[in-house]
């Protein structure tokens, strides 16, 4: 039996999509849910329903019980989710799960020192307890996703440019989609045990890159400005946009500057069977329509 958490999120939804398109049985494959009635879609495609929470322990030990393998999709409550994810990887042990995925990320630097220690720290927290508990595990060091390339350069960027203090320093950005396919690769293949994947693209790429990119396939001048953090959060408080919002924003503006995300090895390639599809592909695709 495999089990997925964060099932009705796009990561989760989507790992199970390309199990069930790999072959996988419905009544294999079993999904973690707080709240049944979001989750009518997975229910109508036959798969197992767990009704469980993070905060609630038993609830996670009586869903996790009989599961081969566990898929601890990392949660988005960034406030709270080393304590969350702590209360898992406790009730898989307890459970008996014999084999643990998690979905972690890549990065250079794990001190405090890191500008995106905010959502760094849970992370390396649960890979630690994860190693420790005695479970057959495989660590997923995912990059930045591709997919919200939009919301950090802006909705208006054909008629603005990029305003991001970025650098000229490039990233691995990936697509959430290739992601999800390949943990589902690892998840019905064997040979994946106590092992750490960089799930990264195989191309590197810059904002400027991006802007020029996007320029070349609106057929439209985008302009990309990397400004000081000083300026790019006064520009943003300005502007409206909320505290948290700005500080996330602009930790990961610097923690792309700084090289956490740029990458010479990925085993990507290898677990998809193919190229990951490119930056410049996925810049295509969104921005087209917009010429």
């Amino acid at each position: 039996m495999i089990l997925v958490t964060g099932a009705t999120g796009h990561f989760g939804k989507s790992t199970i999509d390309f199990l069930l398109k790999k072959g996988i049985s419905a009544k294999q494959i079993s999904a973690l849910v707080r709240d049944e009635a979001k989750a009518e879609e997975l229910k109508a495609k036959g798969v197992n329903l767990k009704i469980g929470n993070y905060d609630d322990y038993a609830s996670l030990v009586t869903a996790f019980t009989g599961v081969d393998k566990l898929l601890l999709v990392s949660g988005s409550d960034i406030a709270n989710r080393g304590k969350q994810q702590k209360n898992a990887v406790n009730a898989a042990k307890e459970a008996g799960v014999k084999h643990i995925l998690y979905t972690s990320f890549e990065r250079k630097n794990e001190t405090e020192t890191s500008p995106i220690t905010f959502v760094a720290q849970s992370h390396i927290d649960t890979e630690n307890q994860i190693k420790k508990s005695g479970m057959v595990y495989t660590i997923f060091r995912n990059n930045l996703y591709l997919d919200i390339l939009p919301m950090f350069i802006g909705e208006k960027v054909v008629e603005t440019g990029i305003f991001y203090p970025a650098g000229e320093t490039k990233s691995a950005f990936t697509l959430r989609q290739d992601m999800a396919e390949a943990t589902a690769n690892v998840l019905i293949s064997e040979g994946h045990e106590n092992k750490e994947y960089a799930i990264s693209n195989t191309e590197n790429i810059s904002m400027g890159e991006v802007a020029k990119r996007i320029g070349e396939v609106t057929g439209k001048e985008v302009n990309y400005i990397s400004p000081t953090q000083d300026m790019y959060v006064e520009t943003l408080s300005k502007a409206g946009v909320p505290t948290e919002y700005i500080g996330m924003f602009a930790g990961f503006a610097e923690a792309i500057k700084l090289g956490e995300f740029s990458v010479q090895k990925t085993d990507l390639e290898y677990l998809l069977g193919r190229k990951p599809t490119s930056a410049k592909e996925f810049l295509k695709q969104i921005y087209s329509s917009k010429n």
